[in-house]
């Protein structure tokens, strides 16, 4: 198999042979940083894409990606998924697979948050050094990384220290990363380069400088630099003496030092999409809100279909349980002010909550039991709350007694019912047989689309919605 590496560290001469290989398809394995997304880079038959550390690769990279090659497999690892990513495997849109062993013997990195504290900086890096380790202390920086470097060496003027960042020439990035690496230099002053891809098991201090301003996937991935033998390893995140982190930060600098056990990957990655939004999933938006549909309505389309697209396309791996739940979608039209008001339930978390369950309620007496606490919780309803509730208890009846579309106005009482779940036991015949007579008129075929449709109307001055109820419920 013939397998090369393609970086900005080859040179010019190298990368113009290697193209020409990938492009003849001389190469079988080629792996690469992001050099492999530039324009001049052309695949004969490309089989595999794997994308490693897929955290790095913004919105645009993988929109490059895509361009690849349609149909290609594609990989990716990442130990803390972007919350678009997550949102993604969440709803069904890709395959996720989760790996919580650590390796063996390894420790989980003890985690402070501090201000900054040159006592406790030197305290630190003394500490680690005279145990014969090293320290990575992260200025993500560059115009005052060496500003910082200076004010470190003056606070611990006893160690050797080495500066790194991604703007130093490849030569010269590369000699200071040898020399960490043969322990010539005892503290290493970088940006985020190190954030992936660095294995040094004698490295087991990490300082960060201005902890607030990194996300919490930096976070992780940097914490994920130290630890990697059996020794303890410490990371300390340091925030501005004076200034006060946003409300965001000291959210994510609690849930990074909140999950400090190893493997906890996972549950950061879930924290960073409820605080950061799962944004768009289609073109080239990586943070939002689908203001147009409404968050649950936007999953629900995606979710039915990914679900279609993978029964078309015989995938064995689509949701079993969210196909099962309901064998359609009840469509209840009324011309009515449902809702919960601002007087009735103060706080707009709570409504949101109650509008959430409402939504997902899947019996009648889940919606009973919410019905109960609202009452309990707030009074007597008002009644665009009972018009609420009344609705939702519309749709549950209407997908049990097989209707598929339900109108109620003040003249008439209209639906139609499906055809797949269409009720064909003797006792629903005789339950029709009754209503064709006693109700004359009020049951039809429609010949064109081969729907059983009904119309039923109430008596002067009675309840529409509760005649309808009530009339699903005798069907039910």
């Amino acid at each position: 198999m013939a397998i090369d590496l393609l970086s900005r560290f080859k040179s010019a001469k190298q990368q113009r042979e290697i193209i020409e290989n990938i492009g003849e398809g001389k190469i079988d394995l080629l792996i690469g940083t992001h050099r492999l997304l530039s324009k001049d880079i052309k695949f004969k038959d490309l089989g595999l894409l794997i994308v490693d550390e897929e955290q790095k690769f913004g919105v645009m990279h993988k929109e490059k990606l895509k361009l690849l090659k349609e149909t290609v497999d594609t990989l990716t690892l990442s130990a803390t998924p972007i919350p678009r990513t997550m949102h993604m495997s969440l709803i069904g849109a890709k395959d996720l697979s989760i790996i919580n062993t650590p390796p063996h013997n390894r420790l989980p990195v003890k985690t402070e948050v501090s201000r900054f504290d040159c006592d406790l900086i030197r305290e630190a890096v003394l500490k680690e050094i005279d145990r014969g380790g090293q320290v990575f202390f992260v200025h993500n920086r560059v115009q005052s990384i060496h500003g910082m470097a200076a004010t470190l060496y003056d606070i611990v003027p006893e160690v050797s220290i080495a500066v790194a960042h991604g703007q130093m020439k490849g030569h010269e990035l590369e000699t200071v990363m040898h020399k960490f690496v043969r322990g010539e230099v005892q503290v290493l002053v970088s940006t985020m380069i190190i954030e992936s891809g660095i294995d040094m098991p004698k490295a087991n201090t990490l300082i960060v400088n201005r902890a607030d301003k990194l996300g919490l996937s930096q976070l992780y991935q940097l914490r994920g630099r130290v630890g990697r033998s059996q020794q303890q390893a410490y990371a300390y995140l340091l925030i501005p003496q004076s200034k006060k982190p946003s409300r965001d930060a000291i959210k994510r600098l609690q849930t990074i030092q909140e999950y400090s056990h190893l493997g906890s990957g996972y549950k950061i990655a879930m924290r960073d999409l409820e605080i950061r939004g799962a944004g768009n999933i289609f073109g080239a938006e990586q943070t939002g809100f689908v203001n147009a549909l409404g968050f649950e309505l936007f999953t629900k389309i995606i979710r039915q279909s990914i679900r279609k697209v993978r029964k078309e396309m015989n995938i064995d791996s689509f949701d079993q349980a969210e196909e099962s739940k309901d064998p359609f979608e009840a469509r209840i039209k009324i011309s009515i002010n449902a809702y919960l008001p601002s007087d009735f339930v103060h706080s707009a978390s709570e409504r949101v909550d109650l509008y959430r369950r409402l939504v997902q309620t899947k019996s009648i007496k889940e919606i009973d039991q919410i019905h109960h606490e609202i009452l309990d919780r707030f009074g007597p309803l008002p009644k665009p709350a009972q018009n609420l509730l009344d609705y939702i208890y519309l749709k549950r009846y209407a997908v049990k007694a097989g209707v598929e579309k339900l109108s109620v106005d003040n003249d008439a009482i209209n639906g139609e019912f499906n055809n797949e779940v269409l009720p064909t036991g003797e006792q629903f015949q005789k339950w029709l047989a009754d209503m064709v007579e006693h109700v004359p008129d009020s049951f039809q075929l429609d010949q064109a689309q081969n729907k059983l449709k009904f119309t039923m109307r109430g008596e002067s001055g009675s309840s529409h919605i509760e005649i309808a109820k009530k009339f699903l419920q005798s069907i039910v």
